[in-house]
């Protein structure tokens, strides 16, 4: 199999400090959420506002990274190749079937990914940040009469972050899953390790034998 250097020393740093945040987010809130007792309510409560801050900075950064770079290209939507891309992991995936998209360092993501990760980013990450911040200044911000908080309740509030923190995790299981679907189940993680992606070789193409012609004198 051919190799390319496809994930850059920050996308991987990004992509594993981001998981690393999100999973300690997640812990932390459920717990705070009263779902199990691990660290104790008042320093899970601690930890996940730290958490919460030190990932907004991140993202911020990011954001500036991928702007910069020209690298927000790579999460535009498209349609292209999306039906096929579908259907291979409806069907194709458990029959065998060559993965119909292929990844290079100017198309990273195929277009499933770029809808998912669309997803995250403009309906569950806001709605992460929003409900938190709400309710995190809740008083705040009631004190000083504005019309977002005195509108809406703390327990709608707490409810909504609460929805998106199951849409964020449901998204984290997907990605596990979907990552371990490369030509061997590790292949993918290894990539996001160390930047080097494993291509898929290209079938080699039929050639037909042309018989030789008989030279005239």
């Amino acid at each position: 199999m051919a190799r390319a250097y496809i994930f850059k020393r920050f996308e991987r740093f990004w992509h594993w400090a981001q998981a690393a945040l999100i999973i300690a987010m997640l812990l932390t809130g459920f717990e705070v959420h009263g779902s199990y007792r691990l660290f104790g309510w008042g320093r899970a409560a601690g930890l996940h506002t730290s958490v919460a801050w030190a990932l907004i900075g991140l993202w911020l950064f990011a954001i500036f990274w991928h702007f910069t770079t020209g690298e927000w290209r790579q999460y535009l939507p498209t349609t292209d190749k999306l039906g096929a891309v579908l259907r291979y992991y409806l069907t194709g995936i458990f029959s065998d079937e060559p993965h119909p998209f292929r990844v290079t360092r100017l198309s990273k993501h195929n277009p499933a990914q770029r809808l998912a990760y669309l997803l995250v980013k403009v309906i569950i990450n806001p709605l992460i940040w929003v409900s938190g911040l709400l309710y995190l200044y809740y008083n705040e911000l009631g004190a000083t009469g504005t019309v977002i908080a005195s509108g809406l309740g703390l327990g709608a509030i707490a409810l909504v972050h609460t929805a998106a923190a199951f849409l964020m995790l449901a998204f984290l299981i997907g990605h596990v899953y979907l990552a371990t679907t490369g030509h061997t189940p590790l292949a993918r993680v290894r990539a996001m390790i160390t930047g080097w992606e494993q291509l898929a070789d290209e079938p080699e193409p039929e050639t037909r034998k042309i018989p030789a012609q008989g030279v005239s004198t």
